[in-house]
């Protein structure tokens, strides 16, 4: 795919998007405030920061992002977020070499896998980072879990890209977290969708990441990247249609699920 985008990159978006937790609702930006709010914050940069009116270029970015909310309770576990964007940032896979899922991501290994996925796919990682967790037991304080971060790249078939973001927790259990980033064309730009497993049986939600992205490699003697953008009008435009998070550690007066949508635009420098 010559101009698709994953959900990360989307992220380079400074958005705040809040919803309350009682009833399953949707909500743009801050409009339904409450007592006990859902607040997730994702943002990051882009370089370089100039990029070409016309031609696409190689890019990298830094991601973060953060999920709390207000009261300080454990919130409910992000489990699907959906992003669409404009044609002016795109990735190319073609000749990238792929990691497969299948026993890299399977074992539970004290690392969840991660040595031998940078042993057997060195070629396939796009990203480093680390991703926070807060694992909640009934009647027992939430624990944090740090885990280092690998993006990796999954590969295209039938016009979709894959997209797999690699992380492991050590409470119960040591075991693999991947969430699976599909992308696909919407007229005449990207609609991507990524999908989080449960975690710790439900009792654990992600709550923060961030990590480097991107990659340049060679394609039919010209230098390309994994990432590559281009700014014709000074601005990426970016929608996030719904963040869907769900209640699975079954906090008392929270709903069962919390479905949060906004948009922004994110400013580039044209030169050419």
């Amino acid at each position: 795919m010559r101009r698709g985008l994953i959900l990360v990159l989307a992220m380079v978006a400074a958005i705040l998007v809040t919803a309350t937790d009682a009833n399953t609702v949707s909500c743009t930006l801050s409009s339904c405030p409450g007592p006990r709010e859902l607040v997730a914050t994702f943002g990051g940069t882009v370089s370089p920061g100039k990029l070409p009116r016309n031609d696409y270029v190689p890019v990298n970015a830094n991601v973060f992002g953060r999920i709390a909310t207000t009261d300080g309770t454990h919130p409910s576990a992000l489990r699907e977020a959906v992003v669409d964007i404009d044609k002016d940032i795109g990735v190319r896979v073609k000749r990238l070499p792929v990691c497969l899922s299948g026993p890299h991501y399977d074992i539970r290994e004290p690392d969840g896998g991660r040595s031998k996925i940078e042993k057997t796919c060195p070629g396939a990682l796009i990203g480093r980072g680390e991703a926070q967790f807060e694992i909640a037991f009934p009647e027992q304080e939430p624990i944090k879990v740090t885990s280092p971060l690998l993006v990796i790249n999954g590969g295209e078939k039938g016009g979709e890209v894959t997209l797999l973001i690699h992380t492991f927790i050590s409470v119960p259990a040591p075991t693999a977290i991947v969430t699976t980033v599909t992308i696909t064309r919407k007229g005449s730009g990207i609609h991507a969708v990524a999908k989080v497993p449960v975690i710790a049986g439900g009792s654990g939600s992600l709550i923060g990441f961030n990590f480097k992205l991107g990659k340049t490699y060679s394609y039919e003697g010209k230098k390309v990247g994994y990432f590559e953008a281009k700014c014709p009008d000074g601005v990426f435009k970016i929608n996030f249609p719904e963040l869907l998070f769900e209640n699975e550690a079954h906090t008392p007066g929270v709903a069962a699920a919390t479905g949060l949508k906004g948009s922004q635009t994110v400013p580039c420098t044209p030169y050419g």
